[in-house]
């Protein structure tokens, strides 16, 4: 295979001239943690580093930071957790004893970067054995790069950490305006009346599906709600119209859908539809996803698959503004929170997504910051 100028072939593969290949264990120096118990730990603030990053805090430590930490075992398998300040190494981790020279916020993109489920040395239960992963060939920056192509992946990470921040925020508007307007405390301007209390199927149709898990299919035309928050697809549609969907069975109360549009139904979800035409759906819906949690894990019939009756559902009681213009008014609300919230994720999610591509591209060197 040819290889482009200023690049060679190495253990490693195709890497820049300036680059070193070797070992993982010539790269950094790597020691399994220390035990400490709940019942030996004291009051501190130094932060005790395991297998899933911090779990709690000592008064003493026994690493300097900024500090790399590897998890060693269980779920957190391989998963790599920097620590700006000095901490105490759990032993279910292993942690970066010497950097050898090499800038320690790159060595935990570096890390990261790594999949270490190849290099199980345990059973069943995943286990991270330094002597297992020192004989991994690595491509190696000169310091200088290093610091430039750490300083880019944590510019990105400072964004997707300002955006979970203001995802959390907006949520906990959301859930504040949720409290306000659908319980009536808070009236939008130029609404009056007394709310009434209305039971569900009395203000709609209530009625299961007929499909089966069996008919969806990947690429299928129309939406097909199971009981899950994800949607499959079908190829068939037995609804064309607005509906709240919930699941009958198992997880009661925590999924809810909203549609406008043609969809298909599994045989254990509830379609609500035919709203009556003083009601909104869409305020249904956000009373529901409020409210209804708490009531169906009262009324709900304990099995091993906890299920809800269609004769008990029918009886879920809601409080609605007495007009079809406050209900609407409060959904467009919500919805346009909910829209904002959306825009959010979907531009964290696009965050996250190019900076594992800028960790793909950067630390193989198939792209040089300069």
């Amino acid at each position: 295979m040819q290889v482009k100028p200023g690049y060679k072939q190495t253990e490693v593969g195709v890497i820049p001239e300036e680059w070193d290949a070797e070992k993982l264990g010539t790269f950094v120096a790597l020691q399994r943690g220390h035990d400490l118990t709940w019942r030996d730990r004291r009051p501190g603030a130094v932060p005790v580093m395991g297998s899933a990053g911090q779990n709690g805090f000592h008064d003493t430590a026994l690493a300097r930071g900024p500090g790399v930490i590897l998890g060693r075992s269980g779920a957190s398998f391989g998963q790599a957790h920097y620590c700006e300040k000095d901490f105490w190494p759990h032993n279910t981790a292993l942690y970066v004893t010497d950097f050898r020279g090499n800038d320690p916020l790159f060595v935990f993109y570096f890390l990261k970067s790594i999949d270490f489920t190849r290099h199980n040395s345990g059973g069943a239960q995943q286990s991270l054995n330094r002597n297992f992963i020192y004989p991994i060939p690595v491509g190696v920056p000169r310091p200088p790069e290093q610091r430039a192509i750490a300083g880019a992946l944590s510019d990105v990470d400072a964004l997707i950490g300002a955006l979970d921040q203001l995802i959390a925020k907006k949520q906990d508007l959301k859930q504040a305006a949720m409290q306000q307007l659908l319980s009536g405390h808070q009236r939008l301007p130029g609404f009056h009346g007394e709310w009434q209390v209305k039971r569900l199927g009395d203000i709609a149709h209530i009625k299961t599906g007929s499909r089966n898990n069996e008919d969806k299919v990947a690429d299928g035309q129309y939406p097909f709600f199971v009981r899950s928050e994800t949607v499959e697809r079908i190829n068939s549609y037995s609804h064309d119209c607005e509906a709240i969907l919930i699941p009958g069975e198992g997880r009661i109360g925590s999924i809810f859908h909203y549609i406008h549009g043609r969809f298909d139904v599994h045989q254990r979800v509830y379609a609500i539809t035919q709203f009556k035409p003083d009601i909104s759906a869409r305020f249904v819906h956000f009373y529901m996803s409020k409210n209804f949690g708490a009531w169906a894990m009262q009324n709900t019939v304990k099995a091993t698959v906890d299920s809800l009756r269609l004769p008990t559902f029918q009886t879920f009681e809601m409080q609605l503004p007495p007009t079809l213009a406050e209900q609407t008014a409060i959904a467009e609300v919500l919805s346009d929170m909910d829209a904002e919230l959306e825009a959010l994720e979907q531009r964290r999610d696009k965050t996250r997504a190019l900076k594992q591509g800028m960790m793909q591209e950067l630390l193989t060197g198939r792209v040089r910051l300069r």
